[in-house]
């Protein structure tokens, strides 16, 4: 008969003060893709890893003394206490007034919302500070450069940086706007808004096309969104990746294992790269027509 062990990163060492022994407890593993995907939207928001770790420890067991969290956390006692304290600065723990102290932690939706808001209250004061520091940078001496095109390149990381670069250069299109999008990326393009602003920019004086390789995902949100120039590639483009041409400017989106790995882009100014991925655009599109 084959005897269930549990493995010893899923045991929580705690001191019971009553009984003056150490308790070793089974941790409650929960779903780890859900609490990973929580951690890194946390991190996003402004905490450390410790102090995600301690705010998810408080957030999902019960009140605890500091003594308790560092133990079971492996952290110093120092470093525990300095976590404590600046997670109450920011409202996301309280003090249980009891003697030894506790700590407990603010409601999960509670605490979105102060970060949240913390947020954009810095956000909002960059913005007013944004015009005093563009003025200050104009007001600086000047060096006597030439003035000419370069051709570039920059890699970006993350979708966020990707769809932020990709607003960018669509506001900046003069004549012509070529998109080439796999099944991987046709879904971030709809939901951050990339999708509609090229059926506004269709309906203007830019000559918008958008390609998608066939697939169900893709018919669905292409007929969700009308785009005047759209059309699905029926040949094999299945492993081309996922870029944007605007004029002179080229977009390229670099993903592995079908964007289950970090997402990254290229972007450059490059004339003969631009020029190849348009004549490899041109021939897909007519090949499809």
């Amino acid at each position: 008969m084959e005897l269930s062990v549990d493995k010893p990163q899923n045991i929580v060492k705690l001191y019971d003060e009553n009984s003056g022994m150490w308790r070793f407890v089974k941790a409650d593993k929960g779903p780890p893709k859900s609490l990973e995907t929580i951690e890194k939207a946390l991190y996003r928001l402004g905490l450390s890893k410790n102090e995600i770790k301690v705010y998810i420890y408080l957030a999902r067991t019960s009140e605890h003394k500091a003594s308790e969290i560092s133990e079971a956390l492996s952290l110093h006692r120092t470093e525990t206490y300095r976590i404590l304290r600046d997670l109450e600065k920011k409202g996301l723990i309280s003090s249980v007034f009891e003697k030894p102290l506790k700590f407990i932690a603010t409601p999960f939706e509670k605490a979105l919302d102060i970060l949240i808001e913390t947020k954009k209250m810095k956000i909002s004061l960059l913005e007013k500070k944004k015009g005093n520091l563009v003025d200050l940078w104009l007001s600086l001496p000047k060096p006597e450069t030439e003035c000419e095109r370069k051709e570039v390149f920059q890699v970006l990381e993350g979708e966020e940086q990707i769809n932020l670069k990709a607003d960018e250069i669509l506001n900046n299109a003069e004549k012509e706007v070529f998109v080439f999008s796999s099944e991987h990326d046709i879904a971030n393009f709809y939901h951050s808004g990339l999708l509609d602003k090229l059926e506004t920019m269709s309906k203007e004086n830019i000559n918008v096309h958008l390609l998608t390789n066939y697939s169900p995902k893709s018919c669905f949100f292409i007929e969700k969104v009308k785009v005047k120039k759209s059309k699905y590639s029926l040949s094999n483009s299945e492993e081309l990746p996922t870029f944007i041409l605007v004029d002179d400017q080229l977009l390229l989106l670099i993903r592995k294992d079908n964007g289950k790995k970090k997402v990254a882009a290229l972007w450059t100014n490059y004339e003969a790269f631009v020029k190849a991925l348009k004549t490899l655009f041109t021939e897909l599109w007519n090949n499809n027509a």
